[in-house]
């Protein structure tokens, strides 16, 4: 067997590899993510027609929004139009909601305690610790810079 150089390597994965379609990726993308955030909006526009003020519909629409993907994830739907609509469907709220019931779906078999409830987390659990342990060390400094 023959040693492969970094370079070498580099070259034989693009050789191999099919070209990617930048293009209509970027399309599809800003047209998927352009529609979630339109039915975003729709939700809010219905919400505030129920009587709910903004701040309430605002709330109502992203618990909306991770209830749809949640139940598209269960249902497997959730991928297989995100394989065809590309990163449009990774609009924050609805890819990670994607995100975190994945791994639960994958390990349900699993029982609901060492399956689901510890596979839930997978994903989350770090976002949830480096974005609580951000907003604390930003709340030190704007303390230290106010005194």
């Amino acid at each position: 067997m023959k040693n492969v150089s970094k370079k070498e390597y580099g070259q034989m994965v693009k050789e191999a590899s099919p070209p990617s379609p930048v293009g209509k990726d970027c399309v599809l993308a800003f047209v998927t993510g352009g529609f979630i955030c339109v039915v975003g909006q729709a939700l809010c526009n219905a919400y505030l027609n129920l009587g709910l003020e903004l701040k309430d519909a605002r709330a109502a629409v992203s618990i909306s929004l991770i209830l749809l993907s949640a139940a598209m994830t269960a249902m497997g739907l959730y991928d297989k139009a995100a394989k065809h609509a590309g990163a449009g469907m990774l609009v924050p709220i609805t890819g990670f909601a994607n995100s975190m019931v994945s791994p639960a779906m994958e390990f349900k078999s699993e029982g609901f305690i060492t399956g689901l409830g510890a596979k839930l987390f997978t994903v989350a659990g770090p976002v949830l610790v480096f974005g609580i342990t951000a907003s604390v060390v930003f709340g030190i400094v704007l303390w230290v810079l106010q005194m």
